[in-house]
């Protein structure tokens, strides 16, 4: 049913709206996420983006591409290669590099931006749906959004 090589990408654009619903969700409200006059004195010179915000692109492509509706992780790992700055546009990218059985997959997780520039690197461990869980539309395209097959 699935085999190394398959992938699939999820696109989202990071809006300060984005950030700020995340910080209040979470309750990390970093001044470098949150905070144009700090964000400025820091090396990055402007506001960046969560990097838990950003590695919520791969679980979507994961949850909603591939292997889609019904998976389940059991782990991730990420490093976070580049800032995300708000108003970029980042590409998930997934791609299954084994298929450890009918239970267990081991995929590479990675993120870039609109320059091609890695932004996240990691791997996760996914427990795909079971036959039948996965029927769910696997398509995303809404405001900002655009999932790819």
């Amino acid at each position: 049913m699935y085999s190394v090589g398959d992938s699939a990408e999820f696109t989202k654009v990071f809006s300060e709206e984005d950030v700020f619903l995340f910080a209040g969700i979470t309750g990390d409200r970093n001044p470098v996420h949150t905070s144009k006059e700090f964000a400025a004195k820091t090396r990055f010179k402007e506001r960046i983006a969560h990097g838990l915000l950003t590695a919520g692109t791969i679980s979507a492509a994961i949850g909603m591409k591939l292997p889609g509706p019904g998976c389940l992780y059991l782990s991730q790992t990420l490093e976070f290669k580049a800032p995300v700055f708000l108003g970029d546009e980042i590409t998930a990218r997934v791609e299954i590099v084994e298929v450890i059985s009918e239970k267990r997959l081991r995929i590479k997780t990675r993120c870039f931006n609109q320059d091609e520039v890695m932004v996240i690197d990691g791997e996760a461990v996914i427990v795909p749906p079971r036959r039948g869980e996965g029927d769910a539309v696997r398509k995303t395209n809404s405001s900002g959004e655009r999932g790819t097959e």
